[in-house]
């Protein structure tokens, strides 16, 4: 018989931030933000007091205490994925956090958001629903300029740099990056808002996000001394440029280098890529990574993609307590989108699909909490699915990629296209 669980209750009014916990969260903090010196820099915010709404880039945890240094001492609801509540539900909810399954469309969000605006509160959001891979913009979605003319309020953002190269989503270390840098910026006013077409609010949105950490370190003459400052670029970088091999990618120290071919490349102290012998094929990290996106693009247009069949192991995720195994089965993800299923513990059937036009991208995950493996996170409004491929032939950066790539081919089909940037 099928297990039943408690379900997260996505209903839930969101919570004002208890008074005693506002002083807690700029206390807590503030050794990080005295560590790495961070300079904040406002424009057009003198005359703007709460509600609004905030805009955030990802890149890692830190981004959350800029953004507490930021809007202190005003109250905000933030709009925080379901893992982040794992065994800490409570407290969350009472700093003012709202829950949110990734990559759904979720109508009870944005009534909850309405209510934040009318407690007077600030929202805080990060529209790209993931840490940068890379440093760099993630895909927005263009949802984005309807939901800011619904709430009729300012619309500001916070664009953060810096945090990518001291703590990479590939190698979590601290690095000790100082000083790092952010800008507060208001976009729109309410009036401002009235006049202006949602293309014009997606547009001047997606330019304020327009940055790419690795360029503001060698401009700003960063030397990162961390002796395994390249360990874990393997998971972005998958695939070879110099023989094309995938998956055959390995780091160690400060060396990135191609177990099927065997070349090197050694990353500087600033963040550049240099090859050991022969020719540098991308000095800069971000374009290695966009290399990857045309070739999956390729894959794509071509309508060959796919994952293969891949054995994995499934883990739920119905509720804030804890994951639960669900079971052994088996991922493809190829034109048609994601397809999962296998067999629970208990011997039931099990099975997700999510078809291209449902997902414009997705969350992944290197090595999950240091133990678990790489992952692929699906969800519906119910549940999350942390999905495990077994061995080594797959990346989940490029089923990312290809989520990506094979939504904008759709839209593209359908007469539809998205415009740069936007999902």
């Amino acid at each position: 018989m099928r297990r039943e669980f408690i379900r997260f209750d996505m209903a839930a009014p969101p919570v004002r931030t208890k008074w005693y916990l506002r002083p807690l969260t700029i206390l807590i903090s503030l050794p990080d933000l005295l560590r790495h010196k961070v300079r904040l820099q406002k424009t057009g915010m003198d005359e703007i007091k709460p509600p609004y709404i905030l805009l955030c880039n990802h890149n890692a945890f830190f981004d959350f205490k800029v953004a507490t240094k930021a809007i202190f001492p005003n109250r905000a609801n933030y709009v925080v994925a379901i893992d982040g509540f794992i065994g800490r539900e409570k407290l969350l909810r009472d700093v003012g956090c709202i829950c949110k399954r990734k990559f759904t469309n979720d109508i009870t969000l944005v009534r909850q958001l309405q209510k934040t605006i009318k407690n007077g509160d600030i929202i805080v959001l990060y529209p790209e629903a993931r840490y940068s891979l890379c440093g760099t913009t993630a895909v927005l979605p263009e949802s984005l300029g309807k939901f800011c003319r619904l709430l009729k309020v300012p619309v500001v953002s916070l664009i953060c740099h810096g945090h990518h190269i001291n703590s990479p989503f590939w190698n979590l270390h601290d690095r000790g990056v100082a000083p790092t840098e952010a800008e507060m910026t208001l976009l729109f006013t309410p009036e401002q808002l009235k006049t202006a077409s949602t293309d014009e609010i997606n547009q001047k949105i997606l330019d304020a996000f327009q940055y790419d950490d690795f360029n503001w370190q060698k401009e700003k003459d960063i030397h990162i001394t961390y002796k395994k400052r390249a360990e874990g670029l393997h998971k972005v970088l998958y695939q070879c440029p110099s023989c094309k091999t995938e998956f055959r990618m390995a780091s160690e120290n400060n060396t990135l280098y191609c177990r099927s071919c065997g070349k090197k490349w050694v990353m500087t102290e600033l963040g550049e890529l240099e090859a050991e012998n022969g020719d540098t094929e991308f000095s800069h990290i971000p374009d290695w990574y966009e290399w990857e996106r045309t070739n999956v693009r390729k894959e794509v247009e071509d309508g060959v993609y796919s994952s293969g069949n891949l054995a994995v192991t499934v883990d739920s995720l119905p509720n804030a307590k804890r994951f639960i195994r669900l079971g052994e089965g088996t991922l493809i993800h190829d034109m048609n989108g994601f397809h999962v299923k296998g067999t629970d513990v208990d011997g039931d059937f099990f099975e997700m699909e999510k078809p291209v036009p449902s997902l414009y991208s997705c969350h992944i995950e290197y090595d999950y909490l240091g133990k678990h493996g790489d992952c692929v996170d699906l969800n519906t409004l119910t549940d999350t699915w942390y999905i495990y491929p077994h061995g080594e032939d797959f990346s989940v950066t490029k089923m990312a990629l290809a989520t990506e790539e094979l939504f904008f081919a759709y839209r593209k089909s359908i007469g539809k296209p998205c415009k740069p940037g936007l999902a």
